[in-house]
């Protein structure tokens, strides 16, 4: 079905989206006056927020992974932009590659959801089943590398070769804030228990210290950003975890 949702998480995405959305085009107007193929980045930009928008206010979850993946599939081409320069493209399919390993976890995780409780609605599932943890496995999988978080945290550091735009709204505010948004939307239907309370702390608390760490010996502004980043983001998914 294609099925949308309105509550207070998804309330809360959809205006950090289209809120920080606004600004960066307005950013934007001025930053990208001096390249080329503008129509393009601005089309890119604008496929890549309604993707985010339909992303966080989807209710079945077939729906929120064709989002999920079109996020990818936009990041890449804002990611190298400037595809003249190998560490541009270099860097866009990386982040492919990393987004889309998650984006497939997701998929197979979804499958299982959908044949055990018979529904791919948010609303409609259920927790206890044998299943559970590999599908824990597999969406703790797909937030972990679309949120940059230990050992995938290598692929955002790399994506900051995009214009400063594309790296102040995809890398710093909106896409890696895509697998935090997962877990929270699946934590009343997954969450609660030992292993999704550990693998998370486990996994933010480590992200957390090595994305500061990192970034104390950065002199590249973009670079320290994404490190930051990382850090924030690993402080959100121990949260989540705890």
């Amino acid at each position: 079905n294609l099925a949308f949702r309105i509550d207070g998480l998804t309330l809360i995405f959809g205006l950090l989206i289209s809120g920080i959305g606004f600004l960066i085009l307005l950013f934007s107007a001025k930053y990208m006056a001096k390249y080329e193929r503008q129509g393009h980045f601005f089309t890119y930009l604008m496929f890549f927020m309604g993707s985010m928008i339909g992303m966080v206010f989807s209710d079945n979850l077939i729906i929120m992974f064709m989002f999920w993946e079109i996020t990818s599939v936009a990041s890449f081409f804002l990611i190298g932009f400037d595809h003249h320069r190998e560490k541009s493209r270099q860097a866009a399919l990386q982040a492919l590659l990393i987004t889309g390993f998650g984006g497939l976890s997701l998929l197979f995780a979804v499958i299982l959801i959908g044949n055990i409780c018979g529904s791919y609605n948010v609303s409609d599932l259920l927790r206890q089943h044998p299943h559970y943890y590999l599908i824990l496995t597999l969406i703790i999988l797909a937030a972990i590398t679309k949120s940059a978080q230990f050992p995938f945290h290598f692929w955002l550091p790399g994506a900051m070769e995009a214009p400063t735009p594309v790296s102040a709204y995809l890398h710093s505010a909106t896409m890696v804030n895509a697998g935090v948004f997962l877990l929270m939307r699946l934590y009343p239907v997954m969450g609660g228990t030992v292993f999704w309370k550990y693998s998370l702390m486990i996994t933010g608390c480590i992200t957390m210290f090595l994305g500061a760490f990192f970034a104390l010996g950065q002199r590249d502004l973009k670079r320290i950003l994404a490190f930051t980043t990382i850090s924030a983001l690993g402080t959100m998914v121990l949260l989540v975890g705890i």
